[in-house]
């Protein structure tokens, strides 16, 4: 197919008096940050390193486990799936080989409330691989017998992270913590969920959610800004202008525990709480104080659980950040005998955190 170009931007702001792009630049860490909405409506987050002589680009979609429901649960992830299956002009194995071909790497992953397409690249072939990513978001053919061979891939997937207990442990904490909400969804899917998901059903969500309004570019390396706007600003023309926003389901939290058993050789245990959402006003303050308590291997829980007590060999808080929402997790792998002497430990450290002021030397 080929692609409806948008009208350029020197002939909409001669017909509206208006200038189409909107310029943002700000610090963020000594490092200058730009973006910029493109007429066609699509954004483009650039940091210049002129130190390098490489690039990374990423074209993140705004939509993820959150805009689903219980009958195509694991949707968004088997898009991005067969956004490597092939497209108009390329096979699975000419998306991958383009890259291959000018030393490139290419990947994507989904998240709750995203989906991620990255390559990376040397600076001067950056057109080659932002070709092919946009290809994949264009064109994609979703083509009936390769979704079949990659449902039965996600449905190995699904059997991996069941017999990787950590994973487990973490996707039941997240499941319950924003149970009842959109959040609470299931990124991966079931395999019941993904027999649903026929060839139309999934372009009919392509088509509501692959929008020109989702879409950010984020890029990062030694390039020409102007340039990489240019490229973006015909592209992405046959997508709708905007998505409708997926209606919201607050979840109502309430403490639980859950156990699962299965016959392996630790107690794989996490302990959360809700945390912060990506703007809330304390977002940096909760980072450091993630960091301080359970993100390196000089913070409180590391020296208490592994150091001085000798509990666990992996042991670690995170946060995990949504544009309404939070979280906050503690994990650690025990020996079965001693979960309740790593759980009064982690808890001495809370209480602590809780009561006594941080050290200067320490913040």
């Amino acid at each position: 197919m080929k692609m409806k170009k948008t009208e350029s931007k020197t002939k909409r702001e001669q017909k509206t008096g208006k200038k189409m792009n909107k310029n943002k630049t700000e610090s963020v860490a000594g490092k200058v940050i730009k973006t910029r909405t493109l007429a066609n409506g699509v954004r483009i987050i650039t940091e210049k390193m002129p130190h390098v002589r490489s690039i990374a680009l990423g074209i993140m979609v705004r939509t993820g486990a959150v805009d689903e429901n219980e009958k195509n649960a694991g949707i968004s992830h088997f898009v991005e799936h067969m956004m490597f299956k092939g497209t108009e002009k390329r096979g699975p194995y000419d998306i991958a080989g383009d890259i291959d071909k000018i030393g490139g790497q290419i990947n994507a992953f989904t998240a709750k409330e995203m989906t991620c397409y990255y390559v990376k690249s040397v600076a001067k072939n950056y057109k080659k691989a932002a070709d092919v990513l946009v290809d994949m978001i264009e064109n994609s053919v979703f083509d009936s017998q390769e979704m079949n061979r990659e449902r039965k891939v996600i449905c190995e997937e699904i059997k991996m992270t069941k017999d990787s207990p950590d994973d487990l442990a973490h996707d039941t904490l997240i499941a319950n913590m924003f149970k009842g909400g959109n959040l609470g969804n299931s990124i991966i899917g079931t395999a019941s969920s993904l027999k649903r998901i026929t060839r139309p059903i999934i372009k009919k969500y392509v088509s509501e959610h692959y929008t020109r309004d989702s879409i950010v570019v984020s890029v990062a390396g030694n390039f020409d800004e102007d340039d990489v706007c240019e490229y973006f600003e015909d592209k992405f023309g046959d997508l709708k202008a905007s998505k409708e926003k997926y209606v919201e389901k607050k979840s109502v939290y309430e403490p639980f525990a859950k156990v699962r058993v299965k016959d392996i050789n630790q107690t794989h245990l996490c302990m959360g709480t809700k945390g912060l959402k990506t703007l809330d006003d304390g977002f940096y303050s909760f980072q450091v104080l993630n960091n301080l308590l359970g993100g390196s291997m000089s913070s409180r829980l590391f020296q208490n659980i592994r150091e001085r007590k000798g509990l666990a060999y992996s042991v670690y808080s995170s946060i995990g950040n949504f544009s309404n929402d939070g979280y906050f997790e503690i994990y650690a792998g025990v020996s079965h005998d001693k979960v309740r002497e790593a759980v009064d430990g982690i808890r001495e450290e809370l209480k602590l955190l809780s009561e006594a002021p941080v050290s200067d030397e320490e913040l």
